[in-house]
């Protein structure tokens, strides 16, 4: 069952590691989270036209000087996977958030194929992957997998299962 104040949890953790920049891809997983951070007069928030560009933006925002997250959904992880080398080869931080589509419950076939590879396509190209399956896990996989990143150049991603985020149903 989706509990409603984990994107709260993600926005006080973002504020508590002085996240300056969010991009994102419109997402109705993220919508909760994306409202708090436009919200935010002290936090840029930028809707991209394809996944990749939140890659960009993010290498831009470390080489500013600022922390920035990528929002984005399991669908999407397969645009950025070129982009990815970027962070890799500079050791820059690169962060995001992916919710998962194409597992639990999902009504759309097309979700499926990147839902079921997201995770090993992201630790293939380089990527240090934390999963949350429950609400309760999510803010301090976020909190952890933010540190990681933002402390050691590394990329991390944090999965948000589809169980969590739940399902929907365009059958009726």
């Amino acid at each position: 069952m989706s509990h409603p104040d984990w994107p709260q949890q993600i926005y006080e953790v973002f504020k508590s590691l002085d996240v300056r920049q969010v991009s994102y891809v419109p997402d109705a997983g993220h919508s909760a989270l994306i409202r708090l951070c436009e919200g935010d007069p002290e936090m840029h928030s930028v809707s991209l036209t394809t996944e990749e560009e939140g890659v960009a933006m993010s290498a831009g925002a470390w080489l500013g000087g600022d922390r920035a997250v990528l929002l984005l959904q399991s669908s999407g992880v397969g645009n950025c996977i070129n982009m990815l080398s970027l962070q890799h080869e500079a050791r820059m931080p690169l962060f995001m958030i992916v919710t998962m589509r194409g597992e639990w419950g999902e009504f759309n076939p097309w979700q499926i194929a990147m839902g079921k590879s997201t995770q090993a396509v992201l630790e293939d190209s380089g990527v240090y992957v934390y999963r949350a399956d429950q609400a309760e896990e999510i803010a301090i996989n976020v909190d952890a997998g933010a540190r990681f990143a933002y402390q050691t150049g590394r990329s991390v991603a944090v999965l948000i299962g589809q169980r969590v985020i739940g399902t929907k149903n365009f059958n009726k």
